[in-house]
């Protein structure tokens, strides 16, 4: 919504009849998408700082 309200200036109505794929290529264009998926160094890095624990004990 900050997206659409803030940076977009679009009405309320606008906003909300955006298809998914509208407001996708809105983010694209404005260069605020998320990028690519982690680079293998970057996932290990996470992976062992962050490992996966048993929870359920």
């Amino acid at each position: 919504m900050a997206l659409g309200f803030g940076h977009l200036r679009l009405s309320s109505a606008a906003f909300w009849a955006m298809t998914p794929r509208e407001l996708a290529a809105a983010v694209e264009v404005l260069g605020l998408g998320r990028g690519g998926p982690p680079e293998r160094g970057a996932l290990a890095a996470l992976m062992q700082r962050y490992p996966d624990t048993d929870s359920m004990d």
